[in-house]
């Protein structure tokens, strides 16, 4: 009888990784944006907010550092070998990002605190999910989640206060 060694099939070439990833995150901003851009004046300016409710010319900056953290952890995942698990690390990603785009048009393009409020919270629980089985891939990839999974919790309470203070 013959041992065969199974070998690890490659992960997708780095260069064709980076721009999936950089792609796939820049597609899910602009889409977030278009929902954005349109309801910040005079929707959104006129909810009454929480003084912890940072200015509008922080979330612009914040958002760019988290997008840019998120491709380089999925372009990490991307140029692993395939293995088991790697296909749950791929569809959390995507699945996170689904819900990031979502709440952007829930809360601003809905403009309901409401519903906006009912998809961070799945949205936390994916961002969450993504940063623990990145992390058993990769640690960078894992620390790359972590900022995102302070800023979505953070905005999940920003966002239940503006619900209340609104509702």
């Amino acid at each position: 009888m013959t041992q065969t060694t199974l070998t690890p099939q490659p992960g997708m070439r780095q260069g064709r990784a980076g721009l999936v990833a950089a792609g796939l995150v820049f597609f899910d901003s602009a889409l977030g944006q278009l929902a954005t851009a349109p309801n910040l004046f005079p929707w959104y300016e006129s909810l009454h907010k929480p003084a912890f409710n940072p200015p509008n010319v922080v979330f612009g900056p914040v958002w760019t550092v988290l997008y840019c953290l998120m491709a380089l952890a999925f372009w990490r995942i991307l140029i692993l070998p395939r293995q088991p698990g790697r296909k749950l690390a791929i569809g959390l990603f995507i699945g996170q990002l689904l819900f990031a785009v979502l709440w952007s048009f829930a809360f601003f393009a809905g403009q309901s605190p409401l519903l906006g409020l009912v998809v961070v919270i799945p949205q936390w629980l994916l961002v969450v999910a993504t940063l623990v089985v990145f992390w058993r891939f990769d640690r960078l990839a894992g620390l790359c989640f972590v900022p995102l999974s302070l800023w979505v919790g953070f905005a999940g309470a920003l966002n239940l206060v503006i619900w209340r203070l609104n509702g």
